[in-house]
């Protein structure tokens, strides 16, 4: 016969309630649950979101011409005279400059090298304007009112002729913008996942290589999905195929690179900076809504610095000025995929070589997830 206190030999032992946990403050509570790193995020998130208002309004909400250039056909004894007349206007909106004849001038504007063309016909009350709305239909509405005014001033009217005009399906020129947007975005949201899926900081040199060539049949596929869309499926943007689609895969490779490059700099906070840069400040400066020449100074500035705006342009170019003048954007957009890839691998091998150093190793999937920056 067994002890009442001992369990017999076949009886399975009842646990033991546990004993009740002290109760918390509030304070120590709140502390528990929201940790100071997590109000950490929260505020930094908050400063994002404040700077996207900032940017985005800062850039949009009042548009000014500056400096747009219009080439100016007359006859030498008024050419010069409305040249300076133009280039007098308060607050600069065009740059005027002589020009020879017309057939120059509408040259320069099929070029993209000027963005209209002000045809003075002394012997009539009727002046006409050449204008591309390819090249930007904020640019044409705004150097049309411009010139408009000038001529109303002095009881003359003004013709306007579209030379360089937008294919039918792409509304308002807006559709090289949305295409590039969609591009980058998809370039950073691959490399943030992987990120998120495996680590934001690989910890060997072998699998940052492994990211980074996965970055490249992906930029290739999404290339050609969004060249697809805008050709083939939508009718947007139509018989420039192969050329949108290798410009895509640039694109993607750029800012999947760079995420990579700001992910093994500050860890998880690298996603917060490579929202900053290609969102808060690369979609408004791009070139979209408003062309650089309406823009404030900061962000016309930034607009062919980023992939953002030279894609943007880039994509313009291609269509509609027979692909002049987009070496600049195609370097712009190839320094960011190697400054990306080379600072994501440089950052790996030295932070491999940092866990070496202090006898640590990596995780069994061989990815460091600590946050970090790299020293």
């Amino acid at each position: 016969m067994s002890s009442p206190d001992v369990p017999a030999e076949n009886e399975t032992p009842q646990p033991q309630p546990r004993p009740p946990a002290p109760e918390q403050g509030f304070w120590a509570e709140w502390w528990d649950a929201v940790s100071p790193r997590t109000v950490a995020l929260l505020f930094g998130v908050l400063l994002l979101q404040l700077a996207f208002i900032l940017s985005y309004v800062g850039a949009f909400h009042s548009p000014q011409p500056h400096r747009i250039p219009v080439a100016v056909v007359a006859p030498a004894q008024v050419s010069a005279r409305t040249v300076d007349q133009l280039n007098a206007i308060g607050s600069n909106p065009v740059k005027a400059t002589a020009v020879a004849d017309q057939a120059l001038a509408e040259q320069q504007i099929r070029d993209d090298d000027t963005s209209a063309a002000f045809i003075v016909d002394p012997t009539s009350n009727t002046d006409t304007l050449l204008v591309s709305s390819a090249g930007g239909t904020s640019v044409s509405g705004a150097v049309t009112t411009v010139l408009t005014q000038v001529d109303a001033a002095q009881h003359r009217s003004l013709t306007v002729r579209d030379i360089v005009p937008l294919q039918p399906g792409d509304g308002r020129g807006l559709t090289g913008f949305y295409l590039v947007i969609g591009w980058i975005v998809g370039g950073y949201l691959v490399a943030a996942l992987l990120g998120v899926a495996k680590g934001v900081r690989p910890a060997t040199p072998r699998r940052a290589y492994f990211r980074l060539a996965a970055v490249v049949p992906y930029a290739v596929l999404s290339g050609l999905g969004g060249a697809f869309v805008v050709d083939q499926l939508l009718g947007a943007l139509t018989g420039h195929f192969l050329a949108l689609w290798l410009l895509g895969a640039l694109l993607v490779a750029s800012s999947a690179t760079v995420t990579m490059a700001f992910q093994m700099l500050f860890g998880v906070l690298g996603i917060g900076v490579t929202v900053l840069v290609f969102v808060i400040l690369g979609n408004p400066s791009a070139g979209g809504a408003y062309q650089p020449t309406l823009l404030p100074p900061f962000w016309r500035a930034l607009s062919g610095a980023l992939p953002n705006g030279a894609g943007t342009d880039a994509v313009r170019r291609i269509v509609y000025f027979g692909a002049d003048g987009i070496t600049g954007h195609l370097i712009v957009i190839a320094v960011y995929i190697l400054g990306g890839a080379v600072i994501a691998a440089a950052g790996s091998h030295l932070q491999h070589h940092r866990l070496r150093r202090r006898g640590e190793t990596a995780s069994p999937t061989g990815e460091f997830d600590t946050d970090t920056a790299v020293a």
